[in-house]
């Protein structure tokens, strides 16, 4: 759903605008919290109710991001609310934090004006990110949003005497970052009901159409042509056919290929390895990874990406029929390794199987990334606030690393655990869906799923990022609100900028 709220520069000082909420920026100090430079001076102090440090005292502020009190003064166009907002020391970071609770706090306002506190443009990108993305919100009612939960319609910067074009362009730049990540998580919260492989798919047409990428779409017919068995086999149990969507960005003179493989299981049973109902509960989201690299994709051009990208959604919808790959089935994937299923409820390997397959033989890619919600045992060896990386490749990995620091999504490097590949294999097949040893090993199941797909990478720079934690969230908080986050969209898009 499109942003309720915009946020650009404007000319000026805070106490020049006349909007309904004005926030004053907060920074640690030696001896307390401190007013940023210039703006105490600004002339707003004097509609304070008290002495900024007897405000600082009775509310208890440091200055540390996210921190935040408000109380009326006048103006005049009569009362208006002013806040105290703590930046921290401006990092990125702790501007992300801020913008998150200023949206927050905004709620129920039209206009809010902030002083700018003077940071770097990686910054302003960050707040902006913060400010957007609280501000996200989904929903299906019927009833009209209450005035008090209503996210502000602008937020305005003041940057001072004339404005600054570079602040502009990072606002722009934190813009186009939010809006892509706002895009996955309407995709990952759409109800199953409506969200089917091929609904996938005429999204990501939408998208190709609306930002000039080309695509490509493997109907089931297709896929039985070209000998996608493991999508097909996730598949089959369900009456709504799987599809397989290729997306292609190719800018002037590109630097190099990469390609995106993103996990599309629009709904998840687990097949005849039925979930629990509590853990079926949450299936609509099992398409994350599909709904990042199809957001990524049609943001690239506004972040300037000089890399040639392909992104595929591997979609399929998991269900339980007389029709469901039955347990000890064998399927035949793209490249011709056969695989065992021996726990239906493991099939986002196999569809990126397929994907990868195909991605390695036929598009000869520099660079290969997955995404995918894959393990709960991801989401128990690191929680749901940090994704796992698997990788091939320790440039690369460093690198997403990197990205990750830098767009507040933190990635921890998992082992490859060269001992643990012996789990991946079958008895009757070339590989198993599950692992086979877990009385060797105990129960590795990010590791095992890791290594299975790396049999796809073939000496391709590979990345696996398991999303199963931080793909989700039960509780509106930060930057996140309940239900998918799209966890890593801001990532990928830094990184395939920055390359």
């Amino acid at each position: 759903m499109p942003f309720a709220t915009e946020i650009h520069p404007v000319p000026g000082k805070l106490v020049d605008s006349t909007a309904d909420l004005l926030v004053l920026p907060l920074i640690p100090g030696d001896s307390g919290p401190e007013a940023v430079e210039g703006v105490a001076e600004s002339g707003l102090t004097q509609v304070l109710p008290a002495s900024l440090t007897d405000l600082f005292a009775h509310y208890s502020l440091t200055g540390k991001p996210g921190e935040l009190a408000h109380f009326p003064v006048p103006r005049d166009q009569g009362l208006v609310r002013l806040a105290l907002l703590g930046v921290g020391s401006g990092s990125p970071d702790d501007l992300r934090k801020a913008g998150a609770a200023l949206a927050r706090a905004a709620r129920g306002n039209e206009r809010v004006a902030l002083a700018w506190p003077g940071s770097g443009a990686e910054a302003a990108t960050a707040f902006a990110e913060g400010v957007l993305l609280a501000s996200y919100t989904f929903s299906l009612k019927t009833s009209e949003v209450p005035d008090d939960r209503r996210p502000a319609a602008s937020v305005e910067v003041a940057a001072g005497d004339g404005g600054d074009g570079s602040l502009a362009g990072a606002l722009e730049r934190g813009t186009a970052l939010a809006a892509a990540t706002a895009l996955a998580r309407d995709l990952i919260n759409t109800p199953s009901l409506t969200k089917d492989p091929e609904w996938m798919a005429a999204r990501a047409r939408d998208v190709a159409a609306d930002k000039g990428l080309q695509v490509r779409v493997w109907d089931e017919k297709d896929l039985e042509n070209d000998g996608f068995g493991a999508i097909l086999g996730v598949g089959q149990g369900s009456s709504r056919p799987p599809r397989l969507v290729q997306l292609s960005y190719t800018p002037e003179n590109p630097a190099a290929h990469v390609v995106l493989v993103g996990k599309g299981i629009t709904f998840d049973t687990g097949g005849l390895s039925l979930k629990p109902n509590d853990n079926m509960s949450l299936m609509k989201t099992d398409m994350s990874g599909s709904a990042i690299v199809l957001a990524v994709l049609s943001a690239l051009a506004a972040v300037g990406a000089a890399v040639r990208v392909t992104g595929l959604l591997a979609l399929a919808e998991n269900a339980f029929s007389g029709d469901s790959t039955r347990i000890g089935d064998v399927l035949t994937t793209y490249t011709g390794t056969t695989v065992e299923v021996l726990n239906s409820d493991a099939e986002g390997r196999l569809v990126l199987a397929d994907a990868m397959g195909y991605a390695v033989g036929e598009l000869a890619p520099d660079v290969l990334v997955d995404v995918a919600t894959l393990t709960g045992a991801a989401k128990v060896a690191l929680g749901t606030g940090t994704g796992a990386l698997y990788s091939n490749d320790e440039e690369l990995a460093a690198q997403l690393e990197e990205a990750g620091r830098a767009s507040g999504e933190p990635l921890w490097r998992m082992p490859l655990t060269e001992e643990y590949v012996p789990t991946t294999k079958s008895r009757v097949a070339d590989l198993a869906n599950i692992g086979t040893r877990g009385r060797d090993f105990g129960p590795a199941g990010a590791t095992d799923a890791a290594l299975f797909l790396r049999e796809f990478a073939g000496d391709v720079p590979w990345a696996h990022l398991d999303i199963a934690g931080p793909g989700r969230s039960m509780k509106e908080s930060g930057l996140l609100s309940k239900g998918g986050t799209a966890f890593t969209t801001r990532t990928l898009l830094r990184w395939l900028a920055d390359r």
